[in-house]
């Protein structure tokens, strides 16, 4: 690999080829807004569904005072807690990608560097061979 297909390929890097729309970015931002809102709207129908059983199957258990009662109940139980945790988990990637969002739009290349020659740059500018930035 000679000095102009890594120039070529670090330019590659800062330009990307075809860049989103700003049609597509939004579509992708909605869908990502409509999908979270759903997931957390699950969940906390499934907490507060399992909360309700909770009441129910601890009264049963009571007055019943069978093991298995007592088995499931704590069944119950945990499943209301790992449901309670999922949704801590979508609050923690949903924060997370919003990092990434924000990291990707701080990423900027001021300066790039060419190691070579000046016959090697003015060799390539003459060819023509590089990607410009106004294209």
């Amino acid at each position: 690999m000679d000095k102009k297909d890594k120039l070529q390929k670090s330019l590659e890097k800062n330009f990307p080829a075809k860049p989103k729309t700003s049609v597509t970015v939004y579509q992708e931002k909605k869908d990502i807004k409509d999908d979270y809102e759903l997931a957390r709207s699950t969940y906390k129908d499934l907490i507060n569904t399992g909360m309700r059983s909770l009441d129910v199957l601890a009264e049963l258990a009571r007055e019943s005072e069978h093991p298995r009662a007592f088995e499931v109940l704590s069944r119950a139980i945990k499943d209301v807690a790992d449901t309670t945790d999922k949704l801590m988990e979508l609050q923690k990637n949903k924060k997370a990608l919003n990092k990434v969002e924000e990291e990707k739009k701080r990423l900027v290349t001021n300066n790039n560097l060419f190691v070579g020659s000046t016959a090697d740059l003015q060799k390539m500018i003459l060819d023509k061979d590089f990607i410009d930035a106004e294209d």
